[in-house]
Formats: C-alpha cells, sequence, structure tokens
C-alpha cells in the first residue's frame, strides 16, 4: 500500500494548479504531480495569457466573459500569499477587427448581448483612433510572404472592428500558476515536481493510483489528468483513449516579440488586438514590445508533434508571422535576431477542450486547452471538482450532464458542452480562437 489521497492532479500548469485549488477547497487530500520542477514550467510559461471574452460560442464566450471577473479580483480569488507576489492583469481590453470573414463579428456581437458582455462597435476612423499604427486595408485571404499576392490589398478596406473593455494580458502566466500552487497548499494540498506518472494503476474496475517513474506507488479513487501536451499520452496510459470521440494531440507555435514602432507607447496604450484578415493577434509585452501569435490561417502548415521530442529553435514561420503583421503596421520593422517563445498547445479535434469524465470510473480529464483556456483556468478548477463531486456521488453525467453556475454573470452552463463524446462542434474556429 502507498501513499493514499483522496485525488491526484497530474499536471500542474495554471489549469492544473487551479483543478487542485478547487479540488481542495471541498475539503479534499489532494496532491498534484508534475515532471517540470515548477507549476506552470511547461506550455503555461509560454502562454500568451490573453484575458477576452470572445469564442465562436456562447457556452465558451460566457465562461471567458466570467473569467474577467476572477482575474481582476486575483487577490481575493486566491486568498492566500505568495512570497513570490501576485500575477498581474493589464485590463486594456481588445479590439478585434470586422471582416467579411467573420461576418463583420455579427454572429460574436449577437453572442455578447446574450451573455450581457458590454462592447463598443467601432466605424474605419474609431477604430485607427484607438490604434493609430495600424491601416485598416484588407489582405484577405492570409498568405505567406512567398506567395506573390502577398501584400497586395483588396479593393474594399475594412469598416472597422468590436472594442471588448473587459479583456488583456496577464503579465507572468508562470507566476499565476505559482500563485495558484500557494493557495491550494494554504487549503492543504501537496505537490510534487521532478516526478514523472508511468501508470495509471486499476483495481475493481476503476481507479486506484498512479505509479511515478522509480516505482512509487501513490493510492487514490480519483485522478485528474490536466497534463497539458502530454495529456494524450496520460490517456493511453490510462486505457480511455479508444472510447473517446474528440481527442487530443501536441501542436507546435511559434509567438513572436518585436520592438514596438519608434515613437508609439504600445506596452502602456495598446490593447490585445485580433486580426483574421491577415490570421494573427498581437498584445503588448514588457519593454514595449510586440507579442505576434498566430490565428492558425489555412495558408500555414500545422506542426504535430511528440511533445517529448520536438525542435524549439525558430523557424522560417517567426519571419513570416512578423512580415504578416507588417501589412497591418507599415512602420513595424523585422529585426534581425529571433525573439519570442516556441512551445505547444494541447488540441483538441474541435479547438474546444474537454472537462470530462472518463469510462474509467474515477479517471477525469480536463484537457485540449488548444492555447486558448489559460483565461479560463480558475473556473476550469471549479468545474472539473464540481463535476468530480456528482459524479462520485453516483451522478450519471454522460446522460444527464452536470450544470455549472457562473457566479459573476449568472449564467448556467452545461459541462456537456465539454464531453468527450460530443460531436465536433461546427461552429468552432477551428483555431485558437476556440
Amino acid at each position: 500500500m502507498g501513499k493514499a489521497f483522496d485525488a491526484i492532479v497530474i499536471g500542474a500548469g495554471v489549469i492544473g494548479a487551479a483543478t487542485a485549488l478547487a479540488l481542495a477547497r471541498q475539503g479534499r487530500s489532494v496532491l498534484g504531480v508534475d515532471k517540470l520542477p515548477a507549476a506552470g514550467y511547461g506550455s503555461t510559461s509560454g502562454s500568451c495569457a490573453i484575458i477576452r471574452p470572445y469564442y465562436s460560442t456562447a457556452d465558451g464566450s460566457a465562461i471567458a466573459y466570467e473569467s474577467h471577473f476572477y482575474w481582476n479580483d486575483w487577490e481575493a480569488f486566491l486568498g492566500a500569499p505568495d512570497e513570490r507576489g501576485l500575477a498581474r492583469y493589464v485590463d486594456c481590453g481588445c479590439m478585434v477587427l470586422k471582416t467579411p470573414g467573420n461576418q463583420e463579428l455579427a454572429p460574436v456581437k449577437r453572442t455578447m448581448d446574450e451573455i450581457g458582455c458590454p462592447y463598443e462597435d467601432l466605424d474605419a476612423a474609431q477604430a485607427i483612433a484607438k490604434l493609430p499604427m495600424i491601416v485598416l486595408d484588407s489582405f484577405f485571404p492570409p498568405k505567406r510572404p512567398d506567395d506573390p499576392a502577398f501584400g497586395e490589398t483588396n479593393p474594399t478596406p475594412l469598416s472597422g472592428a468590436v472594442f471588448f473593455p473587459t479583456g488583456g494580458y496577464v503579465t507572468d502566466p508562470q507566476l499565476s500558476a505559482h500563485n495558484l500552487q500557494r493557495a491550494a497548499e494554504a487549503n492543504g494540498a501537496v505537490f510534487r515536481f521532478n516526478v514523472a506518472v508511468t501508470e495509471i494503476r486499476q483495481a475493481a474496475g476503476r481507479v486506484a493510483g498512479i505509479t511515478l517513474d522509480g516505482g512509487e506507488q501513490i493510492d487514490a479513487p480519483v485522478v485528474i489528468n490536466v497534463a497539458g501536451p502530454h495529456s494524450f499520452k496520460i490517456n493511453r496510459m490510462a486505457g480511455v483513449e479508444e472510447g473517446m470521440k474528440i481527442k487530443t494531440r501536441a501542436l507546435r507555435h511559434e509567438v513572436c516579440h518585436v520592438p514596438a514602432p519608434k515613437g508609439v507607447a504600445y506596452e502602456g496604450e495598446g490593447c490585445v488586438f485580433s486580426d483574421s484578415d491577415i490570421g494573427a493577434y498581437i498584445r503588448p509585452e514588457t519593454g514595449n514590445h510586440i507579442l505576434i501569435g498566430s490565428e492558425d490561417p489555412a495558408c500555414d502548415e500545422k506542426q504535430w508533434v511528440d511533445p517529448d521530442d520536438f525542435d524549439r529553435e525558430f523557424s522560417e514561420q517567426w519571419r513570416v508571422q512578423v512580415l504578416r503583421y507588417g501589412q497591418r503596421i507599415p512602420t513595424l520593422g523585422v529585426p534581425e535576431h529571433a525573439k519570442g517563445l516556441v512551445e505547444l498547445y494541447d488540441v483538441t479535434d474541435d479547438w474546444i477542450p474537454i472537462y470530462d469524465k472518463s469510462d474509467l470510473p474515477g479517471f477525469y480529464m480536463a484537457v485540449g486547452s488548444s492555447g486558448n483556456q489559460f483565461k479560463n483556468a480558475p473556473i476550469s478548477g471549479e468545474m472539473m471538482a464540481t463535476l468530480v463531486d456528482a459524479c462520485e456521488s453516483g451522478h450519471d453525467h454522460d446522460n444527464d450532464p452536470v450544470r455549472f453556475t457562473l457566479k459573476h454573470i449568472g449564467r448556467e452552463v452545461s459541462l456537456g458542452f465539454y464531453s468527450r463524446n460530443r460531436e465536433i462542434n461546427p461552429n468552432s474556429s477551428f483555431s485558437v480562437l476556440g
């Protein structure tokens, strides 16, 4: 008989740490384990950490809007100190260009009206006034620089944008995971780092615990897979992947850090800015830099990788993304040396996460975060704890999905939306936008 806990959380990224906190607040004894040396040390540390309310579905948007209120009062949510200080949420707002491809954001505005999320509808002049460094020429569809038509403009410029005041970004995503770890520990949780899970043990038809490298066995009637890009490997270890309609895999991504154009105080005056016309997004970065990420346009080949063996060096994609954004910001320079991040997304078939039980009783999953769930981490943890509590009490979640109340916006959502057995959601953007 090994050591025993009420629940084991595999993965101590921002969602794993939030799940450990929520379970500990239920009064459970919780162990968080991670193969890396610290909380949030993996894909969380490479997150763009953007907080935004707009997704392609109403439930996704409602949860994302709700997340703003958690980050905006982060200290109160945590309820515990951290010797490293607390992560800072820069509530600068988010602007999204209206394009023919996103139907001038009419569906998004309808969703915002449905969930009660505020927004400002901007015409072209108002959009330029909000971000004077941009032009509103249309370059759609997104292209690569070796395309002869790259940089050519369409006859009709873009009509404007929508600005969402309840959004922004977190300056230090790794620190936010550490904050959650400390809050979980204040509620009795225990964390172990630099340990890899080698077996999901079973007994009497349900999960029984884990085995670590080195052979140590730890018992628990509940095990939750929050292993990020490694989630599919943990699911295979548990023998549950084949029984899932929706699966996950690891996608390599590059994020560029470049200086803001001369004379532009983007760090202090800019906002998160999403541009489906060229298939990219930006946000302010420390040192008056601009962070440039991809919105996964069709012209860019997706790099599905083994999370234990992938290239962490920048590729030609870095230059592609910078040049692509140079269309929108004509004064943006292309630095001689590439700076930024190379990390992984944990992607489902429809880019919507799985927050669910599995076919193995006691084994749960918070996986497929797709690079777009950082913002939802505090709520994701609470949803997982609610799900575990219901299922372990005998609730049949597969046939009667558990409901979860978003306490700040007063809306109830069905956790069946995130089922492993759902049909692929045709309303998804099938990109990092979710």
